[in-house]
This record gives C-alpha cells, sequence and structure tokens, in this order.
C-alpha cells in the first residue's frame, strides 16, 4: 500500500482564531482541500487574496480516484506552477484504441497537430496531484502570501447575513466561529456545505455499477487508452485499462445493475474477474478497489449569495470522458480571477454571475457528453445494444461509423460563445480562436510556446503589428505582446489566430480565455472589450 495515504499533509494545530472574542474575518474561506479547493487556493494566493483552507481530513485521498488530467487543466496548472511537476510524473498518452470482442475496430489520436508544450491527457493518480497542488501551496505561504490550511478543521453550520458568511468550524479542541466575504464550497459530490443551504441537484443516476481496480503489476500493455465493449473476459458488459505512474494500472469493469456491492469489492472476488482480463499468469497486487454508480447532475445555480460551488459540489458525470477533476479545476481557473478583481474593487460583484452562466453552460455540456457516452456504453434496450454493436461492426472497416463510437468522448474546455461577457469579433480569422473559446497553444521561434508568454491579468496579443500603432492609455490594465509571422516555421501561429487576414489583435482575460478581437488597433474598442469582461454595464 503507498504509504502517501498515511501522511498528514496540515495535521490540526491550534489557531488563534480560536481564541478570539468575537470571529476573525477573511476574505475567501474555501471548503475542501481536494484538488479544487488546492487550485483556487493557489490561485488566488498568487493573486495575493487572504484565503482560509478547512477540511475535515488532514491528508491525500485514499486511492487514485481521478487519474486523467487533459491539456487545458495541464496549462492551468501551469499558470499555477505545478505544470511541469504533473508532466514529470505523469505517464503521457494521445492515443486510444476501441475493441469489440477481442478485435480493435477503432483507434483514434486526441492530439495529432503539433505546436503544443502540452499532451492531450497524462495519467496520474490524484494523491500525487494534492501533494504538489499542497507543497505549491505551503511554498507560497512560506513565501508570505496570505493563505493557510487547517486540518481536521469541519464545517458544521453556515449562515449567511448580507455581505458576510458566518462559517461554524468542528476541531479536536472543540468549536469556534470565522466569518467571509466569500466561501468557495470545493467539498465534493457529497458537499455538507449543499445540503446545509438546503439545496440540490437536478439531473439523472444510472443503476449501473463499475468495478475500479487499480493493481500493481509488470506488464507491457502500451500507454494508451484500452476500451473494450463485450470482451470475452466480461461478456455482455464492458472495460477500461489505463496506465499509471509506479507500475500502477487502472481497469474499470463494468458489472451491471443487481450486485451486491460490498461482496463485489471482496478480494475473492475481485481477483478472478482481473485475472480473466490480464491471464492467469500475470501476477499483481490490488492497491485500492471500489465500486461505483454515477451521476449526470449539476446544481441550478452555483452562485448563491456569498457562497460558490465549484467542482463535485456544484455538478457529477460519469466518468467516461475524464470530465469529473478536469471540470472543477476549470470551475477554478473561471472563477477566481473574477472573484480577485471583485475584491480588489475592479469589478462588481454581479460579474460573478458570469461564473454562473459560464461553468453552468460547461456543465450541460459535459452532461451531454457524459450522459450520451454512458448511453452508449450501457444500452438500455434491445435496439440500442442492436444499433450500438452495428456501429461497432462498421467501424472496423468503414470510416464513416468511427465518429458514431462514444466510448466516452473525453474531456475538452468547454467554449463559452453564448456568453454575454465577450465582444468583437471579425470575419476571416480563425473559427478555433473565436471569442470565447480558450487560447490555442502554439509553438514560438525560440522554441517557447504562445501560453507560456501571458502574465496573469489581461493580456493584448497582436500578430504582426507594428509597435508604433499601439498606443494605449498608462490606467489601462493590459500587458502587451507582440508576434510577427514571418518567421513562424511550422505557421502554427497563422493558422490558429490569423487564417486568411495579415494581422490581428486578440484580448485575452486572466483565465486564457479571448474575450475579442480585431485586425485593426482601435484603442476605444479595446477599453470598451476589458470593460465588459469585468462585468462593467454602460
Amino acid at each position: 500500500m503507498n504509504k502517501i495515504f498515511e501522511r498528514p499533509l496540515y495535521p490540526y494545530f491550534h489557531h488563534p482564531d480560536q481564541d478570539a472574542r468575537t470571529p476573525a474575518h477573511h476574505p475567501v474561506v474555501i471548503v475542501g482541500a481536494g484538488p479544487v479547493g488546492l487550485c483556487a487556493a493557489i490561485d488566488l494566493a498568487q493573486r495575493n487574496i487572504p484565503v482560509v483552507v478547512v477540511d475535515d481530513n488532514d491528508k491525500v485521498s485514499f486511492g487514485s480516484r481521478a487519474i486523467c488530467f487533459a491539456k487545458r487543466t495541464l496549462e492551468i496548472c501551469d499558470r499555477l506552477g505545478v505544470g511541469d511537476r504533473l508532466i514529470d510524473k505523469g505517464v503521457q498518452w494521445n492515443l486510444g484504441k476501441v475493441f469489440f470482442d477481442e478485435r480493435k475496430v477503432y483507434e483514434f489520436n486526441l492530439l495529432a497537430e503539433e505546436g503544443h508544450q502540452r499532451p492531450a491527457f497524462i495519467n496520474l493518480q490524484q494523491y500525487y496531484v494534492e501533494v504538489y497542488l499542497f507543497e505549491r501551496l505551503k511554498k507560497l505561504q512560506d513565501d508570505g502570501a496570505p493563505v493557510d490550511i487547517r486540518g481536521k478543521t469541519k464545517v458544521v453550520d453556515l449562515d449567511q447575513t448580507g455581505d458576510v458568511a458566518t462559517v461554524s468550524l468542528e476541531t479536536p479542541e472543540g468549536s469556534y466561529q470565522i466569518t467571509a466575504n466569500w466561501v468557495i464550497a470545493c467539498d465534493g459530490a457529497n458537499s455538507p456545505t449543499r445540503q446545509m443551504l438546503g439545496l440540490d441537484f437536478v439531473g439523472r443516476v444510472f443503476e449501473d455499477n463499475f468495478l475500479i481496480a487499480d493493481v500493481t503489476m509488470e506488464a507491457e500493455f502500451p500507454t494508451e487508452r484500452w476500451f473494450w465493449f463485450d470482451p470475452p473476459f466480461n461478456k455482455g458488459q464492458s472495460a477500461l485499462l489505463h496506465k499509471q505512474p509506479d507500475g500502477v494500472w487502472r481497469i474499470d469493469l463494468q458489472l451491471g445493475w443487481d450486485v451486491d456491492k460490498e461482496e463485489e469489492k471482496k478480494p475473492e472476488n475481485v481477483i478472478p474477474r482481473l485475472k480473466a482480463m490480464l491471464g492467469e499468469d500475470v501476477e499483481f497486487d490490488l492497491e485500492w478497489v471500489s465500486i461505483y454508480t454515477f451521476q449526470c447532475r449539476r446544481m441550478e445555480r452555483f452562485l448563491h449569495n456569498r457562497v460558490i460551488f465549484a467542482g463535485d459540489s456544484a455538478h457529477q458525470v460519469s466518468p467516461f470522458g475524464a470530465r469529473g477533476a478536469n471540470s472543477g479545476i476549470q470551475d477554478v481557473d473561471n472563477l477566481c480571477w473574477k472573484l480577485a478583481e471583485v475584491i480588489q474593487g475592479h469589478a462588481p460583484e454581479s460579474l460573478l454571475e458570469s461564473y454562473n452562466s459560464e461553468r453552468v453552460f460547461a456543465a450541460d455540456e459535459n452532461i451531454l457528453n457524459s450522459t450520451r457516452s454512458t448511453d452508449f456504453i450501457t444500452p438500455k434496450s434491445d435496439v440500442s445494444r442492436l444499433f450500438r454493436d452495428a456501429v461497432l461492426e462498421l467501424s472496423e472497416h468503414h470510416a464513416f461509423a468511427r465518429p458514431l463510437v462514444n466510448s466516452g468522448r473525453l474531456s475538452l474546455p468547454s467554449s463559452y460563445r453564448p456568453s454575454t461577457y465577450f465582444c468583437a469579433d471579425v470575419d476571416g480569422l480563425p473559427d478555433k480562436s473565436r471569442p470565447g473559446a480558450p487560447c490555442p497553444d502554439a509553438q514560438l521561434e525560440d522554441g517557447r510556446f504562445l501560453l507560456q508568454t501571458l502574465s496573469a491579468g489581461f493580456n493584448l496579443v497582436t500578430f504582426n503589428l507594428s509597435a508604433d500603432r499601439i498606443t494605449l492609455d498608462s490606467d489601462t490594465p493590459l500587458d502587451l505582446i507582440a508576434f510577427e509571422t514571418a518567421h513562424d516555421k511550422n505557421q502554427t501561429l497563422h493558422e490558429r489566430y490569423l487564417g486568411a487576414q495579415k494581422s490581428a489583435i486578440y484580448l485575452i482575460r486572466p483565465d486564457q480565455y479571448i474575450a475579442a478581437r480585431w485586425t485593426e488597433f482601435d484603442a476605444k474598442a479595446i477599453k470598451s472589450a476589458i470593460s465588459a469582461a469585468l462585468g462593467h454595464t454602460a
């Protein structure tokens, strides 16, 4: 068993807040020290926003849990200062294969084009992600960032009055209260915070049961995602295989509807299933076993006065597609710069409505994709099973059928096209870099990548415009970055940002989403677009 589970990262300590005559006040309290809560704390700390993280645990999550971290999440983690550590430890992959019975019928490359710094995905156990995020947060704290994390500190009540939330905390030494302007609830699918506010989910609950087994073994499977429909070792069901670091392999086996979960988790029942898949002669050790059913649901709103929900506390999806941790980290990537602008007085509180609208839209997109994947993987009628099996048969030899195969549409960042917080657009520029989309990465002439050049604030990125044509007021909150594409060897900048145009200007939000774009410089339009992105109404 991996010793990392046993090591307290943030043990309980007696805090001066516990001795205060009146509750101590903090701008932001984050409930939950999983990947989503830790990412939120790092992001706010880097923006010099004081934050307190509370968790009723004091160590990393037990078991690997989330393992697939997508390209966009890795780019966010670059900005948070942990991207390289994730990449160095993780297993990188772009290729997936789909099998029907024992035949390979389809394969796909999630990142076939060149000029990206990060791979489509890495596989990395969640406990490593939590350790690296915590160590980054601790480094910020040691360097003077206004942040602290309190283990064995459980939220037992939450009350909102006006512009303040009162948080009641329980510790090994008794209870105390603190107050906050904002509470970010990152406390998971069973969110006590959500229950305290009397809130619930809307959506679907699926009845199928799946076995997760993390096994340690020496195996020669390639570094790819392998998915089986109706394999001989799990007849009538599905299976999934992923490689993780440290010789650990993730195996998912569909069990069906009516099972005894406690019985199925017992080693004497798990091991024969794994031997049927891997072979009787393969030696392995069980590291972690779990049975799960899943839900595709969300809260109606993610913003409730002073309490903001993110990650699994706000929405739940099936694991097919790796949308759980990835969408949660993308939630706080959208939220934290906005919250910082509000706290620092640069934006009205109404800006946070854009977090609600944009991430509800993203959750609906994830739920739709996840539901479709689940319906394809687990047909609910004889007719739907016949359709699925026909698609799989055809896909082996006919390209037209392959887009219909759905073994879990893998996580991609959402484009917030319906959002009203994005502005100008012009014809002739590439669709992939339209306002509302995340910035595509591209390799530069000097070997760096475009996303590496962006600051943590608003950026104005120009292509093929001379500096003397760019004149901005000193009070315009922008970092200016200029590129020339004449020496763009691979044409990645031109293809991703210019298209049919010779020049372009892009306004990039702090979360690296494109707020507006033009082909000619217009200072007034740029200031107006920044104002709109910050939620200021004309």
